[in-house]
């Protein structure tokens, strides 16, 4: 299975942040920020959630109780879909409805970008149009965020039969020193179907990077990587996913992680099929549930539609990788049992 090391920008274009910085940051940020986060270094960017009133926390919708799982196989895909600036007029014509719906579908959760839109119940209408034939997906949405165009959004859409969301540890990073425009949104979700001590744990880590400062925003991608891998959650597997307006071959300073890998590579990811914009990028040697299997989803083709109806939908396709439902710590006692599944298909070393 070829696979693709995040590969380096050559000279760093971003000052590694110093002690200095955290004077800047308790300057800035002041009395609000400290009662609700502890900062040590922006060269790990350690962030810790405190308890937050609940009119600050991340927009949750509240959930109904599990459903029962039917799961066919034993893994399961996490996507990135970058939809164009979503927004209610898209949700007002059926046609690109039911397009969304059936691409939507054949994912267990989908981080979701540029959402652009006042109303708060965007996401839940197009969740029960994805459960209108009996399906059980659920959404978070992240904050409006101020600095971004149409005061974006960033969500997850998820299967509620397939994964639950730690809604407790969901939250949007903060950024006093405006090194991203738009805030990754994160969240830690575990699968389910498995007992609780063998199911796939992960942090999945929602990324929009500025097309205007690819650069800037590529190259702190490190730190913010650290900051959620070292958030005292003592999750390993942190998988960021989204539209970071590069190839793998341009991810900068993420590179100087050792066993960091994009599971795209070499393949278009926008409509247009020109471009290679959207990934998933995690550490090969701590997410060993990595199938090695992953994939740009062409809806144009798979729907086969017009170049026109298919660029009205999105101008990105979603991207996926899969993962096996067992936690890699687990693997060992239920491998035997399983003989032939997707826990013994690994990314070569």
């Amino acid at each position: 299975m070829e696979r693709r090391h995040l590969g380096r920008t050559g000279r760093k274009t971003v000052l590694r942040p110093q002690s200095f910085i955290i004077a800047s940051v308790a300057l800035i940020t002041g009395f609000f920020f400290l009662q609700h986060f502890r900062i040590s270094g922006l060269d790990r960017l350690k962030i810790e959630n405190r308890d937050m009133p609940q009119e600050l926390r991340t927009k949750i919708r509240p959930a109904e109780s599990a459903p029962v799982v039917h799961r066919p196989g034993e893994t399961i895909r996490v996507a990135s879909f970058s939809i164009q600036a979503f927004g209610e007029d898209k949700l007002k014509q059926p046609p690109m409805v039911d397009i969304l719906v059936r691409i939507l579908r054949n994912f267990d959760i989908v981080a979701i970008q540029d959402i652009q839109c006042q109303h708060d119940d965007l996401l839940a209408a197009l969740v029960e149009f994805i459960n209108e034939k009996g399906s059980h997906y659920e959404y978070a949405i992240g904050p409006r965020l101020s600095g971004a165009p149409g005061k974006e959004q960033l969500a997850f859409i998820f299967d509620r039969e397939s994964v639950e969301l730690n809604r407790a540890q969901m939250y949007t990073m903060q950024d006093p020193e405006n090194w991203m425009r738009r805030e990754p949104l994160v969240a830690q979700f575990r699968v389910r179907g498995p007992a609780q001590d063998e199911a796939f744990t992960f942090t999945l880590v929602n990324v929009h990077v500025d097309p205007q400062a690819i650069i800037r925003e590529i190259n702190i991608l490190d730190n913010v990587y650290k900051a959620v891998r070292d958030d005292g959650l003592e999750e390993d597997d942190v998988i960021l996913l989204g539209n970071f307006g590069v190839d793998d071959r341009h991810f900068g300073e993420i590179a100087d992680i050792s066993g960091m890998v994009c599971v795209i590579s070499g393949q278009a990811t926008n409509t247009a099929l020109t471009a290679q914009l959207d990934n998933l990028v995690f550490s090969e040697r701590t997410t060993t549930e990595y199938t090695g299997r992953h994939g740009v989803f062409d809806f144009r083709k798979e729907f086969g539609l017009s170049k026109e109806l298919a660029l009205s939908i999105s101008d990105h396709m979603p991207v996926w990788a899969e993962f096996s439902i067992y936690e890699q710590n687990a693997m060992g006692r239920v491998a035997s049992e399983r003989n032939g599944s997707s826990l013994d298909r690994r990314l070569p070393r």
